[in-house]
């Protein structure tokens, strides 16, 4: 198995190959470091690994990228987990994987069992700036992804049209039907100006390897909800809910909040206020903010929660990017060169910009904002995000600030 999945960079010399134990240490400094969201993460991944390291040149590297982010789940783990494979073969992923991920995972799950013991004016203004924060938040992710995602008539008509799909079919449907529809919508309107790739991106990861993996992507999101449902497990509830998650969420670590609300708020396992209140903290932390699965895994109030709740969130949120990844491998290069596939994905990424629109209204805006002085607290955040270019971790911390200072008044 070790020799179909290794991938090889189109590079000669005894750099062409790692240890995981570099892959390890490369991405435990990343890790502990990478603060400001997925784009902010793979400029750190090109400083330290294309730049410093030259694991892979800026040709590859920017195949790479639009690779992972074609794919649904958390773009920058699939960069950093395709970079681990590539230097270090399947124990090399595993080890970027896990060296990017855990460090924020640790920090969430600490704050799960932190904020249980929260209470009087400090605690519930802690957590309500946390939740006004989240505002902050995805309001500039709204507005970045929408200049650049659906910057003309076309995809901000698809965009628009993502919105009242989801306002009038709530939850997981309403969401993959507007992803489906942007898709379909930029088969036929948005086929202008497109471009083939020019830059060939060479893994030796086999056919045979990959179509499995493609198969059990597939298996497991169509079998999971069926055995939840025949074993009326909780443990396969949650891995069933966090799969299709990370299944079905485009567009990076924002978009996961409505589908993960849609999953895990709606059944009851967590209120609003403590879903808002983890999101908000998941952006104090360095690494990918799909470790906000950790957090939710540890609080939720059926078991399994806790510690085996968090491990069993957090796998079974990042498992789907990855099978879909390994399994694209060996048939990207010739894919993404087809105008078709490009115009498809241009109405998908708009769809995405309406999904995290409606998102920012409900639960986001909804929960956070109660008085003017919410309003006047998360403009200030984000004011300093856009403007000031803050980094969110300080943005965080002001507003959690803020919040307390807000519980006096």
């Amino acid at each position: 198995m070790k020799s179909s999945l290794a991938a090889a960079p189109e590079v000669t010399g005894d750099d062409a190959r790692g240890t995981p134990g570099e892959v390890l240490r490369a991405f435990l400094k990343l890790g502990l470091t990478s603060f400001g969201g997925p784009i902010a993460h793979l400029g750190y991944f090109r400083d330290e690994l294309v730049v410093r390291r030259k694991w892979i040149d800026e040709a590859g590297y920017a195949d790479l990228v639009a690779l992972c982010q074609f794919l649904p789940g958390p773009a920058s783990s699939k960069v950093g987990f395709a970079l681990g494979l590539l230097r270090g073969g399947p124990l090399g992923a595993l080890a970027a994987w896990s060296a990017f991920t855990l460090p924020s995972a640790i920090l969430l799950v600490v704050f799960a069992y932190a904020a249980t013991v929260f209470s009087g004016p400090v605690g519930s203004g802690l957590l309500h700036g946390l939740k006004v924060v989240a505002v902050a938040v995805v309001a500039q992710a709204v507005w970045g992804m929408a200049r650049t995602l659906a910057p003309d008539r076309e995809r901000a008509g698809i965009a628009l049209a993502a919105v009242l799909i989801v306002v009038f079919a709530a939850g997981a449907v309403g969401q993959v039907a507007a992803i489906v529809v942007g898709g379909l919508a930029g088969l036929l309107f948005c086929r202008n100006g497109l471009a083939a790739g020019a830059n060939h991106l060479s893994f030796r990861v086999s056919r045979r390897v990959g179509v499995f993996c493609l198969a059990a992507f597939f298996l497991l999101l169509f079998l999971l909800p069926v055995a939840a449902a025949a074993s009326g497990s909780q443990g396969l509830s949650l891995v069933d809910a966090f799969y299709r998650a990370g299944s079905l969420v485009f567009g990076g670590g924002h978009v996961v909040l409505p589908m993960l609300q849609a999953e895990v708020v709606n059944p009851g396992w967590i209120a609003d206020d403590a879903f808002l209140a983890g999101y908000g903290a998941a952006q104090a932390v360095p690494g990918p903010l799909f470790t906000f699965a950790a957090y939710l895994g540890a609080v939720m109030g059926p078991a399994p929660n806790g510690i085996p709740g968090a491990m069993i969130c957090l796998v079974a949120i990042f498992a789907p990017g990855f099978l879909l990844l390994v399994g694209t491998l060996p048939f990207w290069d010739r894919f993404r060169r087809r105008p078709l596939a490009q115009a498809a994905m241009r109405g998908t990424n708009a769809a995405v910009v309406g999904i995290l629109g409606a998102a920012l209204y409900s639960p986001v805006w909804t929960s956070a904002i109660l008085r003017p002085h919410d309003f006047a607290l998360s403009l200030t955040g984000f004011i300093l995000l856009t403007v000031w270019k803050a980094p969110p971790w300080i943005v965080v911390v002001v507003m959690a600030a803020g919040g307390i200072g807000l519980a006096f008044i």
